[in-house]
């Protein structure tokens, strides 16, 4: 079941939910208005690298107020509000409209899960031929909450927990656990 303003609102007051900052314009409809962080980062890179899933990416962070996404030009971003969700509510992010023609596409793997705790990280692409201007505080999508039938038995606790800022993939780290190095 997608919540309602009026149970998003009443989860935010009981402080089952939380986000911060927030404000009340923010609450849609049936999901949460999202704004751009401050901080961007890309995959340092040269022109003979190659990115490797097994191996720990160096990346290069800035904080901004404003920062320009060129064609075809990979970014990683944060929101600027925390996430303190319940281990009975998922949420997924979607790119508003507005932004989506303006040839900007907005992704965070689709899925909040329940229990996560952190600034959402957002990857962001121009697949526009112009050059697009990103800037803090701007909304760039928005949160559709889901309640699950129950508390999930396995809430999540893993390698992004806590996360603030634009956190790069940590995808080395499964193969760490997992010994496949």
């Amino acid at each position: 079941m997608i919540l309602s303003d009026k149970t998003i609102r009443s989860m935010l007051s009981n402080g089952t939910l939380g986000i911060t900052p927030l404000e009340d314009h923010q609450i849609q409809p049936a999901s949460v208005d999202i704004r751009l962080g401050s901080t961007f980062s890309i995959v340092e890179d040269d022109c003979n690298s190659i990115v490797k899933m097994g191996k720990k990416v160096e990346y290069k962070t800035i904080e901004a107020n404003q920062y320009i996404l060129l064609p075809g030009q990979f970014v990683l971003a944060t929101t600027l509000e925390y996430f303190r969700m319940p281990d009975n509510l998922t949420a997924f992010v979607e790119g508003r409209s507005s932004i989506g023609r303006l040839g900007l596409f907005i992704q965070n793997a689709g899925w909040v899960d329940p229990g996560f705790e952190g600034e959402i990280t957002l990857e962001l692409f121009n697949a526009n031929r112009c050059a697009i201007e990103l800037q803090t505080g701007r909304r760039i999508g928005q949160l559709v909450f889901a309640q699950l039938d129950g508390n999930a038995e396995n809430p999540y606790r893993g390698k992004y927990q806590g996360q603030c800022g634009a956190t790069g993939s940590r995808i080395h780290l499964d193969d760490e656990v997992s010994g496949k190095m």
